[in-house]
């Protein structure tokens, strides 16, 4: 266990030097509106959620609003993410809870989180990391693509992959643990054909050598 976590802290520091500036790339002003955008990121880009969340949040800049608005207008703003039905009941439902039961305040913890309507531990990491500073990692589909591929987890169930990750690393450095890997499966370890002869940590990764996964 020591040399893996040797070599995934290796793995993890040049990845960090190539991305220094890895972050959350959806657009969000406070809590509510990472909370809600990140719901509205499944299954879609963040740069199309960045695309419907200003008038979104013009319309329904707080909790209280979003809970009273009228489902109708809500699935037409955000018809371009995809699964826009479901997402706008998950949506409404977020923003009815969180006016009725926590001032209309994002709440600081996975458990307390989870239990919103569309909310997983993907979700609630990726708030709780980006927000409030809580550490979590964020086993979205980057994450677990290039968990596999980079040896750091034969597991392919998030949360198994999760404990796996929080294994390896520091707690403090979870949360940008998941964005340099969210950044690389962006630009280089892609789904369908990994960039293996210009990725930075090609002699450090097993499907490298194995010719890619």
């Amino acid at each position: 266990m020591k040399a893996k976590r040797e070599r995934a802290w290796q793995l993890y520091q040049v990845l960090l030097a190539t991305y220094p500036d890895a972050d959350c790339e959806l657009n969000y002003a406070d809590a509510f509106q990472l909370l809600i955008a990140t719901v509205l990121s499944a299954q879609s880009t963040d740069k199309g959620v960045n695309l419907v969340t200003p008038p979104l949040f013009a319309h329904y800049p707080t909790a209280a609003a979003l809970a009273v608005a009228d489902p109708e207008i809500v699935e037409q703003i955000i018809k371009a993410t995809g699964f826009f039905r479901q997402k706008t009941r998950s949506i409404i439902g977020i923003a009815q809870l969180l006016a009725a039961h926590y001032q209309g305040q994002v709440p600081h913890t996975v458990a307390e989180l989870v239990k919103l309507p569309g909310v997983g531990r993907k979700t609630a990491n990726v708030v709780l990391g980006h927000a409030f500073g809580v550490p979590g990692i964020t086993s979205d589909t980057h994450v677990l693509r290039l968990s596999m591929r980079l040896g750091l987890t034969r597991e392919t169930d998030p949360l198994k992959v999760e404990t796996d990750l929080n294994a390896l690393f520091p707690e403090a450095e979870w949360t940008k643990v998941s964005d340099v890997l969210i950044w690389h499966g962006r630009r280089c370890c892609f789904a369908r054909r990994a960039a293996c002869e210009v990725c930075v940590v090609a002699e450090l990764c097993p499907s490298f050598e194995s010719g890619r996964d």
